[in-house]
């Protein structure tokens, strides 16, 4: 039981991780210094690495939530 709930837990943390990767560099390819007002960089530094952990987080969550169901249509039948 401890060994599952162990697993599961590295699971979402490499998962989290992946993504959070992922949305860093897919982020990447947009142009956010046409929006920055000058002399706010730091803000937009922040910014931009909270709206990656925001999107990141949802996608890591749709991810994890789809792979649960998945896993649970055995029980179906």
């Amino acid at each position: 039981m401890f060994e599952q709930a162990g697993q599961q837990a590295l699971l979402h943390i490499l998962v989290y991780l992946l993504f959070l990767v992922i949305t860093w560099w897919a982020m990447q390819a947009i142009r956010f210094d046409t929006y920055i007002k000058k002399g706010k960089v730091i803000q937009a530094r922040v910014l931009f690495v909270l709206v990656t952990i925001a999107v990141a987080s949802l996608v890591s969550s749709f991810f994890l939530t789809y792979l649960n169901y998945s896993t649970q249509l055995k029980y179906l039948f």
